[in-house]
């Protein structure tokens, strides 16, 4: 395996070579799991699943979702100018390899048809790789309509690194995205990052708009058959962004005063105890409540989130509608917003 000069490398926005390798190599495919590309280039494929890892960090690749490891590669005009940002030596040489390894990536690629308003692409692998890009290419805004099903894998290593950039990133959820596995952490990791997130009831689609310059809309929810619209400046780009901040206002604050939306068997009043009237205003436990409520999650899945028996929980939802004069849950999410308490 002949490695690269570094001259013409991407060693100079800190990637090894070994890395490099790994990627020019997937860049060839469509994806590929660690073991194939190992078998390609000779070498164990835990070595190679280890590159794809430091990869993802620095989102040159994503990993596709299911349970096998497949990984795809970002287009690397976009990921590779994101390195770029935040080094200043051996610039033009980088940008050289970018060049290059975008002629690689568009050799495999099947055409895209890119240059007017609306772009249609096909596959859940563009898509993707797609919202990847916007994120390696937003500087000041993302607009995010967040519901499953999902192309990558849960955790977003992007993203943190937009918000500490300074981005503004606003994220509306469903609550059918709430029930993943471990979504409620994720969204909790993104907040202490910045993150504005919001919860909707019944949000028909998916949507990421980036600097309201282009917005990436799937046109189905079906992954085996997915296509998507890339909008860019229009009065259709218009459209979607005048349709995103309608639903914003109608959202609910889904972590209380930016802080996790948390609770825990030591949370006030723990889950078999006798629950007694909370002081006045709310405490901590009682946001955390209200907020998972307005989410529209089942009463089973925020017991378990705020480690309360189910009986606790409705003990204490009662008598949460009963302060805030509320019949049901985005009633009395109204209510405690328009209170402040989200």
């Amino acid at each position: 395996m002949e490695e690269p000069d570094d001259s013409g490398s991407l060693k100079a926005v800190g990637v090894p070579r070994f890395d490099e390798c790994v990627y020019r190599t997937l860049l060839g495919h469509r994806d590929a799991t660690p073991a194939e590309l190992g078998r390609e280039l000779g070498l164990p494929a835990d070595r190679v699943d280890r590159a794809l890892t430091r990869l993802r960090l620095q989102g040159l690749v994503s990993r596709l979702s299911g349970r096998r490891r497949r990984y795809t590669a970002i287009e690397p005009d976009a990921a590779v100018e994101a390195l770029v940002r935040h080094r200043t030596t051996q610039l033009e040489a980088v940008r050289t390899t970018a060049v290059e390894l975008s002629s690689l990536f568009h050799s495999v690629q099947r055409g895209d048809g890119r240059g007017g308003a609306v772009e249609l692409l096909e596959g859940p692998q563009a898509l993707g790789r797609w919202f990847v890009r916007l994120q390696h290419q937003v500087h000041e805004e993302m607009l995010v309509l967040d519901r499953p099903p999902y192309v990558l894998a849960q955790s977003n290593p992007v993203e943190p690194a937009s918000l500490a950039g300074g981005v503004r990133w606003r994220g509306i959820y469903t609550p059918e995205a709430l029930e993943v596995p471990g979504a409620m952490e994720e969204i909790e990791r993104l907040a202490g990052f910045g993150e504005e997130s919001r919860v909707l009831p019944n949000l028909p689609m998916k949507l990421a708009i980036a600097d309201r310059q282009v917005a990436l809309l799937p046109l189905s929810l079906d992954l085996d058959t997915s296509r998507a619209l890339l909008v860019r400046e229009s009065t259709l780009l218009n459209a979607l962004i005048d349709l995103f901040e309608c639903y914003w206002e109608r959202a609910l604050p889904l972590v209380p005063g930016g802080r996790p939306a948390t609770g825990g068997p030591h949370a006030a009043g723990g889950p078999d105890s006798d629950d007694p009237a909370a002081p006045d205003g709310p405490d901590e436990a009682d946001r955390a409540l209200v907020a998972l409520l307005a989410s529209g999650m089942t009463d089973a899945a925020i017991a378990r989130r705020l480690g309360l028996s189910t009986r606790t929980m409705r003990r204490r939802t009662r008598r949460l509608f009963d302060e805030l004069s509320a019949s049901n849950r985005f009633q009395a999410g109204i209510q405690a917003a328009r209170r402040g308490w989200l």
